[in-house]
């Protein structure tokens, strides 16, 4: 019998999208968010942060607040999650570093909890003011539930859409930060901001258009192999959600 010519080893097929890790500027971002991503599946207390910078940035659509109050509510809400951040790196260097329990790893960790509960209470105490301010020198336009939508709405809807994504990456682990994972966030921001186009406006034509870039945005995800389709899809439905929520939250008065 004719022996079998030893198999070919198979070419790895090139996917259709440049990788970031090919990209010095995308491979920054790319590990940027895959500490955040770190952080939020691991520490208690950044998912508790992301959450109240939710319900905080919803609070000042509620209230109406200028938009001057909104830019010192995220920088606040910035350094506080920066902080804790950096104590997650703080602790991960001391345990890479010692092995035995010692006073000054403790102590380490201990000066970086600090700095994070500092910064907590000093975002509080200036929300506090913040949000007093600015309901006190609103008036009862403070208290109205006026048909205009608010300047600062589509910022808060691609914020929170944002941190809503993160939320869903991290608690299902699978997937990288910007590329591939459970939830195209790329589909989810897309589409609520789609979605705020259509409910907001209230105008066939933009709301269509809007809807079309998110489908080619969505299916560009697709195209490139980055997402499969359900992945896309419950990115899609996150973002509508998120949108929708935020429109019944800032028009109580609509019925759908």
């Amino acid at each position: 019998m004719t022996p079998h010519p030893a198999e070919e080893p198979r070419k790895t097929e090139r996917p259709h999208y440049v990788p970031i890790s090919e990209s010095k500027l995308g491979r920054s971002f790319y590990h940027a968010f895959e500490g955040i991503l770190y952080a939020t599946r691991t520490q208690p207390n950044m998912r508790l942060h992301l959450v109240i910078a939710a319900l905080v940035l919803l609070a000042t659509l509620v209230l109406r607040l200028d938009r001057f109050y909104v830019v010192a509510i995220v920088i606040l809400i910035a350094l506080v999650l920066s902080l804790e951040l950096i104590n997650t790196a703080v602790e991960a260097i001391v345990d890479l570093l010692t092995v035995a329990h010692h006073p000054l790893a403790k102590t380490a960790k201990d000066a970086a909890a600090g700095a994070v509960l500092i910064g907590a209470v000093g975002a509080v105490v200036a929300g506090y003011l913040i949000f007093y301010q600015g309901i006190v020198g609103g008036g009862t336009r403070v208290f109205d539930a006026v048909a205009s939508v608010p300047a600062n709405t589509a910022l808060i809807v691609l914020a929170v859409a944002a941190i809503v994504t993160i939320f869903a990456k991290a608690w299902v682990g699978r997937g990288s930060p910007l590329q591939g994972g459970a939830v195209s966030g790329h589909s989810a921001i897309a589409f609520a901001a789609a979605t705020m186009v259509a409910f907001f406006y209230q105008k066939p034509l933009p709301g269509l258009l809007a809807y079309l870039i998110a489908f080619l945005v969505a299916q560009s995800r697709v195209e490139a192999r980055i997402h499969s389709i359900f992945e896309v899809l419950w990115g899609g439905v996150l973002g509508t959600v998120v949108a929708l929520a935020i429109y019944v939250l800032v028009r109580p008065h609509v019925v759908l």
